[in-house]
């Protein structure tokens, strides 16, 4: 008879981190609690030494270093780890990957931080959404949303994960975001 291993803490809390992301990406707009407060969880559940990504923290950048990542410059990141609210944190954003017609899969993961629940009101429309999602996403550059439709031309663009505390909101690629 085998016996399957029993997880330790940390890797309980990756996979509880790992099923709230994917539940998050496939209810965009919903905000989903993480089992732990910040990026770091989403970095050690998403990130490994086949990834390559971008921190503009240089706490972040050193989880990264430990997991074995490879450090690159961001256009080519699989995962950007950037906050999204200055002129210059938006032109690095336009800068991140969004794949091309073959490979539209490459186009990078971005964690940001950001205000759940305040701020700009916005509406979004698109797969998983049955009609429209009003929500409200604060902390981020109020030309955010018009840059990203920019990157984001189905099936090009890229998945943004805003965390807050413990808890997590996604936009995928195919959801779209206008102001309300």
């Amino acid at each position: 008879m085998q016996a399957a291993p029993t997880p330790d803490a940390l890797e309980t809390r990756d996979n509880l981190t790992f099923e709230a992301v994917l539940w998050a990406l496939s209810r965009p707009g919903e905000p989903r609690a993480l089992p732990d407060a910040g990026a770091g969880a989403i970095l050690s559940a998403l990130v490994d030494r086949e990834c390559r990504a971008y921190a503009d923290d240089p706490e972040i950048e050193t989880l990264l270093r430990q997991s074995g990542a490879s450090l690159v410059p961001l256009e080519l990141a699989d995962h950007v780890f950037a906050g999204l609210t200055t002129d210059s944190d938006l032109a690095r954003f336009m800068r991140v990957p969004v794949g091309d017609m073959l490979y539209p899969d490459q186009g990078a993961t971005v964690i940001a931080p950001a205000q759940i629940g305040s701020g700009t009101a916005l509406r979004l429309t698109g797969p998983g959404i049955e009609t429209a999602r009003d929500i409200r996403l604060g902390g981020l550059h109020p030309r955010l949303w018009e840059v990203r439709a920019t990157l984001c031309r189905y099936p090009l663009g890229v998945e943004m994960l805003f965390v807050d505390g413990a808890q997590i909101l996604a936009l995928p690629r195919s959801t779209q975001v206008e102001g309300i």
